[in-house]
């Protein structure tokens, strides 16, 4: 039966993308070959034209086959160094909103994951969700203790029906990385993997959850980014409770100025919030369009940004964040050489690349952009641009880098929504800097012993013993060599010894020292 479902699945697949004309596009397949000639026999098959683009028909296509590979198009809309710019534009326009559910279901699932009748958690529950989307849909509710909160429910039986679509993504993915040659630098299996943790995590609210909380564990105190506070004793897995808040859109322009919002610190604000999260948190919400981030109307002459949703956030190592600022700098400063050696020493480029050539391909992708006036300058764009040229250089771009480009390109057209001249550059390059010098020079190497010192101080004791034992096992496997004179080897030996007992001297007394200023410390 699991079959004939499946098999009944992948028919209406089929059917919808031959509706919308992208049968063009499987058929390019090998695999396909034998199927080819049947459709030229129907008139209708190549008698059709078509007025919408390729781009428009593969989105309305992923919208009719329903909310999970509507979710997969918004992956890919992230994709730009592996999905044409065409179909990419379509691809971030895809909307995620379905029909709600019923109301009493959803009060009944809190009430089996809460254990509990509604009645003991909440004063009031209405039945009419604020929102509904793919994955879980949103009411208003208030707290025993009067606290107005938002329940945030998944879907009934959402996990059975993403891993029957993801069944049939894998089969897909594994026949297009076998027959079709020329599309397997989609990297379609991967893509697909990635798609699947993506999924496997917004499943999960208590991770989104946690993401809330070390979102706003980041920003207390901060003048810049209000995060709703969650209720923890209310929240499972398939529930999440979390404060209401009330603020405006960013779309609303003319609203914000009415009240009196200084729009210009408004769109400074918001690309001061992205660069803070990248740059000193290593940790940024991926997912900041205009649906999920509000202005709060508490003080206007004091504004600061809501954050919603945090089912898709960023994380960057150390080394991401390095060559990201580095490399961002280095196109401040149109030194496209820097640029082009930074990848290298990264081992993001192929060892056998030459460096002229691929300094030469930043520089045609950079120029029309930096050559523009300031207030248009869009470093997304440029981020964008770079990592459709990846595939030409063999550049294997990580997922995270592609999220960080998405999010900052929703961070740029949302300042310049709310006010169009805003000088991009100009806002982050201090901040850009500031954080270069931060991590180099003397104060960084102070404060990074201090950070390391106690590790180093409790390993130490074990140091000497380590270094003699290496020493000497260095001594007993070390090679036969030609024959030489005696005394040039008792020279060479005595050297060793003394060598090896300089470095254990060394490091016992430095040991002994810290020791003893530790013991003098407690006494």
């Amino acid at each position: 039966m699991n079959f004939f479902i499946r098999f009944s699945r992948l028919l209406h697949i089929g059917f919808i993308l031959v509706k919308h004309g992208l049968e063009e596009i499987a058929l390019r397949a090998h695999f396909f070959g034998p199927f080819r000639w049947p459709f030229f026999l129907f008139h209708f098959c190549w008698k059709r034209q078509f007025t919408k683009s390729r781009g428009i028909r593969i989105r309305e296509a992923l919208e009719e086959l329903g909310p999970i590979f509507v979710k997969f198009g918004q992956l890919l809309s992230t994709r730009s160094d592996i999905v044409p710019a065409d179909i990419l534009t379509e691809l971030t326009r895809l909307q995620d909103q379905v029909p709600p559910f019923s109301g009493l279901l959803a009060q009944n699932m809190i009430e089996v994951a809460l254990k509990r009748p509604l009645s003991e958690t909440f004063q009031c529950f209405e039945l009419t969700p604020l929102a509904s989307a793919s994955i879980a849909q949103v009411h208003a509710a208030i707290l025993l203790n009067g606290q107005t909160v938002v329940v945030k429910v998944l879907r009934p039986n959402i996990h059975k029906m993403i891993e029957k679509d993801i069944a049939l993504l894998e089969a897909g993915a594994k026949l297009v990385h076998r027959y079709w040659r020329s599309a397997r630098q989609f990297k379609a299996r991967e893509v697909v993997a990635e798609f699947k943790q993506s999924l496997a995590d917004e499943l999960d609210l208590m991770k989104e959850a946690a993401n809330a909380s070390q979102l706003k564990r980041n920003f207390e105190g901060s003048s810049l980014l209000q995060v709703p506070k969650i209720y923890w004793d209310h929240t499972r897995q398939n529930i999440l409770v979390m404060e209401r808040v009330y603020g405006i859109s960013v779309t609303n322009g003319d609203q914000l100025k009415d009240l009196g919002f200084n729009v210009k610190r408004l769109a400074e604000q918001a690309i001061e919030i992205f660069f803070t999260q990248v740059f000193r948190d290593c940790f940024f919400h991926a997912d900041m369009h205009p649906g999920n981030l509000f202005i709060s109307t508490v003080n206007p002459t004091e504004p600061h940004f809501i954050a919603m949703d945090f089912g898709i956030m960023g994380i960057l190592s150390a080394e991401d964040k390095q060559y990201l600022a580095e490399n961002l700098l280095a196109f401040f400063r149109r030194d496209y050489q820097r640029v082009a050696k930074l990848h290298m020493e990264c081992g993001w480029v192929p060892p056998t690349t030459r460096l002229d050539e691929f300094e030469s391909a930043i520089r045609a992708v950079s120029e029309p952009i930096l050559e523009q006036p300031l207030q248009n300058i869009s470093f997304g764009e440029l981020l964008f641009r770079l990592f459709q040229m990846a595939a030409r250089f063999q550049i294997n771009v990580q997922p995270q880098l592609m999220l960080l480009q998405k999010t900052l390109m929703n961070i740029e057209s949302l300042s310049r929504q709310l006010y169009p001249e805003v000088d991009i550059v100009g806002t982050a390059k201090p901040f850009l800097e500031n954080w270069i010098k931060s991590q180099i020079g003397a104060s960084s190497l102070i404060r990074k012993f201090k950070l390391y010192s106690p590790y180093w101080i409790d390993r130490l004791p074990e140091l000497p013993n380590l270094l003699y034992s290496a020493l000497t096992q260095m001594a007993k496997t070390k090679q036969p060599g030609p024959i030489e004179h005696p005394s040039a080897r008792l020279g060479r030996t005595t050297g060793y010894c003394a060598f090896k007992d300089i470095c254990i001297g060394l490091l016992l007394g430095v040991s002994l020292s810290l020791i003893w200023v530790t013991l003098r410390s407690y006494f």
